[in-house]
């Protein structure tokens, strides 16, 4: 019997790696090909890549023409001599002109705030790559630690079984009394609720990690056997604090995004100033009537063109007021976003630190509790202990495993959040933490 229960016990120390199963990085490039929020991100740097084009166009020439076909009647009368005149005819013309921006400030300033605003949509879209790989990590290990939570349960069940039927088998000869039984039956229906939540939580699990994906997921690749993870590097909290100060993409988009208010000043203080246009200008007339000219008339004019703004009815005035307001409103973001990467380092580093000591101190747990259920095994056989100790025993060693690989997961979640509050996180950050994992095949 002892021998039965430890080879359960054993079967539940390893969670199995099934066949075909899939991995951390193989999930991640299906997201990036099937996520919506990520296709969103994708559209969006797109759609922002065309603003550089756009604010350039302001300091190109433009060039239009126009037209017109008419046809005319024309009646007139003369008093002396006394006439009466009637005529119809055809008249023709176009004209193409061409003005080139020679001083616009308005349209430098858009120029510039067009190479901006593609800068920042590239850091979104940065930010939104390093968002998915955070998501596609957490829906993976989220997954991960519901099929060991079940795969544990399962195995405290069937132990918790094999103690039930020792305890109804020793009342049945006299050895121990009814107490025994209904302990062990009332941790077997236990362990049944259990599992059947635990079947719950894995299918919301996998559900959300499909979401992700667009795919089904069936199995997971788990992490090896006694792996070991790495402490941070540099191991000073205040250097991450303050790489994430300056190299988090949320703030260097809101940099970009001060200097754009900035120049939205400069622009709106521009409505104040002249502006001069070089303006070059053909025309073509045509007209076969006695009342219009006849043959062919062409018109070619090169010159500049300048307006100097008087009163807007303070309109410029107000815009410039608001552009202050919006470039202030700009600078507190800014602070907002600095703050908000500098604390999101910190409570990463801290929370990898801590799970560092938290797994080492649960391995050592667990060797612990393994030693402690099979002195509880050994003295219920010969009986110095009853059977309630198996159980409590039984239960801290699955608790405890359930509790390490726990620990585990959220330790290399914080270690790539870390990387992603510093700005650093990359696909190859993803690539070993797979190598972390068993061989999928």
């Amino acid at each position: 019997m002892r021998k039965l229960l430890t080879a359960t016990l054993a079967a539940a120390a390893c969670f199995a790696c099934p066949a075909h199963a899939v991995d951390l990085l193989q999930l991640y490039r299906d997201a990036l090909a099937n996520d919506a929020q990520f296709a969103s991100a994708r559209a969006a740097r797109a759609a922002g890549q065309e603003h550089a084009f756009q604010g350039r166009a302001g300091l190109l020439p433009v060039v239009g023409a126009t037209g017109s076909h008419a046809r005319t009647r024309l009646e007139a009368s003369l008093s002396s001599p006394p006439v009466s005149v009637s005529s119809r005819y055809m008249a023709n013309s176009y004209t193409v002109t061409l003005t080139q921006p020679l001083y616009r400030p308005s349209n430098w300033q858009q120029y510039q705030q067009g190479k901006l605003a593609t800068a920042i949509s590239e850091a979104q879209f940065e930010q939104a790559n390093q968002d998915l790989m955070l998501r596609t990590a957490q829906a993976y290990f989220d997954l991960l630690a519901a099929q060991d939570t079940l795969t544990t349960i399962s195995a405290l069940k069937t132990a918790t079984s094999q103690q039930l039927a020792w305890a109804k088998r020793n009342f049945e000869v006299g050895m121990t009394g009814i107490t025994d039984t209904q302990e062990a039956q009332a941790r077997f229906d236990l362990a049944l609720a259990q599992e059947l939540q635990a079947q719950s939580d894995q299918d919301v699990r996998r559900g959300a990690l499909q979401q992700l994906t667009g795919k089904e997921v069936n199995a997971l690749a788990p992490l090896r056997a006694g792996v070991k993870l790495a402490a941070p590097e540099p191991a000073q909290i205040a250097t991450w604090a303050q790489n994430a100060e300056q190299n988090n993409f949320n703030v260097i988009a809101q940099q970009l995004s001060l200097e754009v208010a900035h120049r939205e000043i400069a622009k709106s203080r521009a409505g104040h100033l002249p502006t001069l246009d070089l303006v070059a200008k053909r025309s073509r007339e045509n007209g076969d009537g006695v009342f219009s000219p006849a043959g062919i008339v062409n018109n070619t004019s090169v010159g500049v063109q300048w307006s100097i703004p008087l009163f807007a009815g303070m309109s410029v005035s107000s815009r410039v007021r608001e552009s202050i307001a919006l470039e202030d409103k700009a600078r507190s973001d800014l602070e907002t976003a600095r703050r908000t990467a500098a604390q999101g380092a910190r409570q990463a580093y801290i929370g990898l630190s801590s799970g560092l000591a938290q797994v080492s101190a649960l391995e050592s747990a667990e060797v612990s509790s393994q030693s402690s259920l099979e002195s509880n095994l050994k003295g219920y056989q010969i009986g110095v202990r009853i059977n309630i100790d198996v159980l409590n025993a039984q239960q801290q060693l699955y608790s405890t495993r359930r509790d390490l690989a726990q620990a585990r997961y959220n330790t290399i979640l914080n270690g790539l959040r870390l990387k992603s509050a510093a700005g650093t996180l990359v696909e190859d950050d993803l690539a070993k933490v797979n190598a972390l994992l068993k061989d999928p095949t």
